[in-house]
């Protein structure tokens, strides 16, 4: 680890106890490693998380404000979807996955590097602020990550890939589903139902696909994962953003 991981390492310690962090230094030990096989490709995984590659939307008393939130304005965000789509299409940009670009996965973005998109507030306000108020103001994002409109246009195929890590987890709001789209997830394969959210790990292998006729379009979180203490948080946020800067990536 650098100084500046160390210090801030030091730092949480100090303040949450001697113990606070340590699922997070375990996960940093070299040769020590256990995870499910359908998260061999993930870079970390954070020990003592459920191994769990769906979860229930609604079970996690953190994460219900924001699901029903986002479910009670889903009439409006997808009016508001609609019309940004077509009257503003080149707010959309080409999805960038780590080092592959996507043409057919359009993005519109309302949480990026650690902030939200204020020039998004217009064209999705709805979104925009159920997002703010019970997600960001909330501290239940993850900074590290984003929130996007995702849209996977017709044929358009996600293929099968680990994300980084198992200390977020991504929440989908359904908002405009076309017949023939599917989300896999460690083998097991669901459809989204319009309106409502799915909610999974996706360190665990997954893909995506858009076999219908029209564009399918979900709004993507990326939340802490529930079972993430607020001492772990912030390592993780110190540790990951060194990382970056050491990469050159901010």
């Amino acid at each position: 680890m650098t100084p500046e991981i160390e210090n801030a390492f030091a730092a949480i310690r100090a303040e949450f106890g001697r113990e606070s962090i340590d699922r997070v230094e375990q996960m940093l030990e070299p040769g020590r490693d256990e995870r499910h096989p359908l998260q061999k490709a993930a870079k970390w995984i954070m020990p003592g998380l459920s191994p769990t590659p769906w979860h229930d939307p609604y079970a996690y008393a953190e994460l219900a404000p924001v699901v029903h939130a986002l479910e009670a304005g889903h009439p409006a965000i997808k009016k508001e979807l609609e019309a940004a789509w077509t009257a503003r299409r080149e707010a959309f940009s080409d999805y960038e996955h780590y080092l592959t670009r996507q043409e057919n996965w359009q993005a519109l973005h309302l949480f990026r590097k650690g902030g939200l998109v204020e020039e998004s507030a217009a064209l999705a306000p709805t979104a925009y602020r159920v997002l703010k108020e019970f997600a960001v103001d909330t501290d239940t994002i993850c900074p590290l990550l984003e929130c996007h409109f995702s849209t996977l246009l017709p044929a358009a195929v996600i293929a099968p890939h680990c994300d980084l890590w198992n200390f977020s987890i991504n929440l989908h709001l359904a908002v405009d589903i076309p017949d023939g789209c599917s989300l896999t997830v460690a083998g097991e394969t669901r459809s989204w139902e319009e309106g409502k959210c799915l909610l999974f790990d996706y360190s665990f292998e997954h893909e995506a696909r858009n076999e219908g006729t029209r564009p399918r379009t979900c709004l993507l979180v990326d939340l802490w994962h529930p079972q993430t203490a607020v001492p772990e948080r912030r390592a993780l946020v110190a540790l990951i953003t060194e990382i970056r800067r050491l990469m050159g990536d901010e």
